[in-house]
């Protein structure tokens, strides 16, 4: 795939500059008053740490009492009475009516009772509003008032402006002309709209403008003849802020979010996509919310691909490209919940080509399910359908993965007072998958004369149901000094399955296998107080023994649907098996022994070194196989592949050693070492040191990863890797301050001399702001790690910019800053 380059940007500083000319512009607003005179209260040196705003808004108690339901209270210096009935109150006026309170030089009470009129500096209060002017009114038996030249703040929602008059409507509105909007701090001037008419509807969550102009350090660059936004988190039926970006495959490229707020538990939004070189793509998202259930319906439509071979995708050039996913989680009852989704693409370039974020553009699959699932004391029923699309293009049929239609599970556990313990379990599937490869008419055909029952080896091109009843039996013994566990189970399996490849159909139509599985585990709990570098520690010591036994079948004329190879893992030491599935039941007669160590601080608990070494000794080869000839033979199909048949006949696992030493409560280090000893050489080695303060989400993590080829037999003959592996990773995120913040990553690939992936990203966070840019390049190793001729280069660069109390826009990188450093926490903007 070519390389390509991706971008979102924000505001379009500049681009609808120019048309601001053609409107006409208000008187100039009145000036800003001190933030002293605006309930503000500046942190210095008493700066929480961090605290992202210099200060905050408080509010006074109020001057007077409240009165009763309907009544005034006032009180000033000078009062008067005309005969008209006129009262006059002068010299600092404090008039309060319920939770209204106005404070004013001068103020007259009609002879009618029903209004006052102030004069001279005026201030308007309410529960977290402000309001301070030249001259203004209220009404006496209403929450109804006004005031002239106002700068008005919302202490709870850290908003203010000013206006050239605020009124406060009887339903409870502010509406003001000529106004500003922001929500940065009094001594800041980032950003702020300026509308003719600004209404803000506090019990509602939004405000309007109207002929809005928006500013940056007060310079126009965004008009709106007419704006809605949001004063808080409350979800908003409007235009989202649009992604616009410019890339090699798509050209220039713009989305317009439209959100449909339509009810307290449902809502849409519906995403128009211009693509200069692929045309028009629609997009929509429905959200429903339920007591019991919850879902969502999106998806894309671009008719009429426009890619071409001049541009950038010549494989879908005229296609109709979609994406459609169904997602609905519920419940009858707590015990019995359910789920259905449906995930589809119209190809496996979907998401290369129009993926907007760097976890959609690594998208691996995609799943669709049905299923009905019981959880009960004794009893865990489950009931479902289940297939997978593969995204790639085209798909290789060997990865295609068999649709379970359905799959059946019945599991119940009984567990005695005695410790004996009884298991069912049971499972019937039916599995398809379909195919048009015809594997018989191969070029390479593979000979595995030497693997017990078997002959010539073709992939295997079959469909068909398989049911299996595996119940157990165990005793569990678990005192406080030691554990001891034997076990028993049986694994009953029968096929009906219909062999589609020429060279199988003389195969049984209806295998069947029973194999019994036997095992034991035990160990012993030491514990004792010690000591080291003046620290009181509490010591622990586990030696652990277990022995585990499973009987050859040959299962080399089974069916393969739902199995493959585990990788080696510390808990596979004390485990029985050597597949993940049913499909083959891997023969095994082997001991492990290991043993385990912690250490714990004796004041505080807080677990300080762990340290675990184990391996097994097998006391006969392994004859049961995944039957895939690549294990066995080169590329050439001749000589046998030396590490998988070395992994059948090997007399000792590898040694496997693991420790974690917590430094203090940010530093830890780990290190895994996988060592050969028959052999005298390590397969695997992990090293990494990590840091991660909770307080302040800084991270840093350092490491290496050593492998050696074919150490990991699991998976298809893409998902092993072709060399030794030897990889450095370096990743991290921190404060400069609290209101800059870097992340970063960089992976390297010493093996091959090349990088894996560069990761940069600055975030700046203010109080009343916040940008976000992120550059990625990276390898696309296309699913194929046993190779690296077919590895693609890709970058990108996200921006996202963020106007607190108005919104933001662009996409948001931080998903993948979590899974790309370890420690990430996302920012609180």
């Amino acid at each position: 795939m070519a390389q390509r380059l991706f971008w979102t940007a924000s505001a379009l500083t500049g681009v609808f500059s120019s048309l601001l000319p053609a409107f006409t512009f208000a008187a100039p607003l009145p000036s800003s008053l001190p933030a002293s005179q605006l309930d503000w209260h500046s942190w210095g040196d008493n700066r929480p740490e961090g605290e992202l705003c210099s200060g905050y808004y408080l509010a006074p108690s109020y001057s007077i009492s409240r009165p009763g339901q309907g009544k005034l209270n006032s009180q000033s210096d000078d009062a008067g009475y005309s005969d008209s009935g006129v009262t006059t109150l002068s010299g600092n006026v404090i008039v309060r009516q319920q939770d209204q309170q106005l404070q004013a030089g001068k103020a007259t009470l009609d002879e009618d009772r029903s209004r006052v009129n102030l004069t001279g500096p005026v201030t308007y209060r309410q529960p977290n509003v402000l309001v301070r002017g030249t001259t203004g009114s209220a009404a006496v038996n209403s929450d109804a008032a006004d005031v002239e030249q106002a700068h008005y703040v919302f202490h709870s929602s850290h908003a203010r402006g000013d206006a050239d008059r605020l009124e406060r409507l009887d339903d409870g509105r502010y509406m003001m002309r000529n106004a500003t909007f922001t929500s940065c701090d009094p001594d800041s001037t980032l950003w702020k709209i300026q509308g003719d008419k600004i209404v803000i509807n506090r019990a509602e969550g939004y405000g309007t403008s109207t002929n809005t102009k928006f500013r940056i350090h007060d310079v126009p660059v965004f008009y709106w003849p007419w704006m809605r936004f949001p004063i808080d988190d409350r979800r908003l039926t409007g235009l989202l802020y649009p992604t616009i970006g410019v890339s090699s495959r798509n050209g220039f490229d713009y989305t317009q979010p439209i959100y449909l707020n339509l009810a307290p538990n449902y809502d849409a939004t519906v995403t128009p996509r211009y693509m200069s070189d692929r045309g028009l793509m629609l997009g929509g998202q429905f959200r429903y919310r339920g007591e019991r259930n919850a879902g969502i319906l999106e998806g894309n439509y671009l008719p009429n691909d426009g890619g071409h071979s001049s541009g950038n995708d010549p494989e879908h050039h005229g296609d109709d490209r979609w994406f459609i996913n169904y997602d609905h989680n519920g419940s009858f009852t707590d015990r019995l919940t359910y789920r259905m989704k449906y995930s589809r693409a119209s190809d496996g370039s979907y998401f290369d080509d129009f993926g907007d974020t760097f976890d959609e553009q690594n998208r691996d699959n995609l799943q669709s399910l049905a299923m009905l699932d019981y959880a009960g004391d004794v009893w865990h029923l489950q009931a479902r359908a289940r297939g997978y699309q593969v995204m790639d293009d085209p798909v290789d049929p060997d990865d295609k993965p068999f649709n379970e239609l359905p799959s059946l599970t019945a599991n119940a556990l009984w567990q005695q007072e005695n410790g004996f313990y009884e298991e069912f379990n049971s499972n019937a599937t039916y599995f398809y998958r379909n195919e048009s490869h015809d594997y018989y008419n191969r070029d390479v055909h593979w000979r595995t004369d030497d693997m017990p029952g078997s002959k010539d080896y073709l992939t295997q091109k079959v469909t068909g149901a398989r049911v299996n009843v595996a119940p157990a039996i165990g005793y569990r013994n678990d005192p406080t000094w030691g554990f001891f566990e034997p076990r028993v189970q049986m694994y009953l399996t029968q096929y009906d399955v219909d062999w589609k490849s020429p060279q199988n159909r003389d195969w049984d139509s209806s295998p069947n296998r029973t194999v019994p599985v036997f095992s034991v585990d035990s160990g012993l709990i030491f514990e004792r107080h010690s000591s080291m570098f003046g620290h009181a520690y509490r010591q622990t010591l586990t030696p652990r023994l277990y022995y585990a036994y499973v009987p050859y079948r040959d299962q080399s004329k089974l069916p393969e649907f739902d199995t493959a190879l585990r990788s080696p893992s510390f808990e596979d030491l004390w485990s029985p098996y050597r597949f993940n599935g049913i499909d083959r039941i891997g023969d095994v007669n082997k001991i492990s022994y290991g043993v385990s160590s912690s250490f714990f601080d004796d004041d505080t608990g807080f677990q300080r070194f762990t340290f675990d070494l184990g391996q097994s000794y097998y006391f006969e080869n392994r004859h049961v196989t995944d039957d895939d000839p690549s294990k066995y033979f080169g590329p050439n199909g001749k000589g046998p592949r030396d590490k998988y048949n070395y992994d059948l006949t090997r007399d000792y696992s590898p040694a496997i050693a693991r420790a974690t030493w917590h430094i203090n409560r940010d530093w830890s280090a780990s290190y895994a070492m996988f060592y050969d000893t028959e052999r005298g050489n390590a397969e695997r080695n992990d090293l990494y040191v990590h840091y991660h303060n909770a307080d302040n989400g800084n991270a840093f993590n350092i490491g290496n990863r050593w492998e050696r080829e074919g150490f990991d037999p699991s998976g298809d003959r893409d998902d092993r890797l072709g060399y030794n592996r030897n990889e450095f990773d370096v990743s991290g995120s921190w404060a400069i301050s609290p209101s800059v913040s870097l992340v970063g990553r960089y992976l390297y690939d010493q093996t091959n001399s090349r990088s894996l992936e560069k990761l940069a990203g600055i975030q700046f966070n203010d109080c009343c702001y916040a940008v976000q840019v992120a550059w990625r390049k990276y390898i696309d190793d296309n699913d194929t790690l046993n190779r690296i001729d077919d590895d693609d280069s890709k970058s990108g660069v996200f921006l996202r910019f963020i106007f607190k109390g108005l919104g933001g826009l662009g996409s948001d990188p931080e998903p993948y800053f979590q899974d790309a450093v370890p420690g990430y926490q996302r920012t609180r903007f």
